[in-house]
């Protein structure tokens, strides 16, 4: 039974979204993948472009909210915000528990250029993570 992973973020937009989709992507089916947020909102449009350019399409990916999830049990929970941090619940079913402090490209602010840069850098500090990740994880 693959194990389970849950990745939570604010807005459930950016972040945690490309955590799960890089997550499923590069772990060849060895984890179940999830994304939600306390405060979920749409997938940044965004998100779903810089995840397009390295060949992950997240079309069919959607906002959810971590209630949704509270009462299942997970290997792993992983928040990708400090506010969502602050704000998760108690979770009492998740073996062990991380945190990753990682900028929110959604506050970026400058022209679209500006904007995407920090959804690429956002994208690649989550991939260099999700691998580290992979390599260190329980089997």
């Amino acid at each position: 039974m693959p194990k389970r992973v849950l990745f939570l973020c604010t807005h459930n937009s950016a972040r945690s979204q490309m955590a799960e989709a890089l997550l499923r992507h590069l772990s060849d089916g060895r984890f179940g993948v999830f994304s939600a947020g306390t405060r979920p909102t749409i997938v940044h449009p965004m998100t779903v472009a810089i995840m397009q350019e390295i060949g992950i399409d997240m079309s069919g990916q959607r906002s959810k909210d971590v209630a949704l999830y509270v009462q299942e049990s997970f290997d792993y929970l992983i928040t990708v915000c400090d506010q969502a941090q602050e704000e998760c619940p108690i979770f009492p079913g998740a073996r062990r528990q991380f945190h990753w402090s990682i900028p929110d490209p959604a506050e970026a602010i400058g022209d679209e250029a500006t904007r995407l840069a920090a959804f690429r850098r956002a994208r690649d500090d989550v991939e260099a993570r999700i691998r580290e990740f992979i390599a260190g994880a329980e089997p």
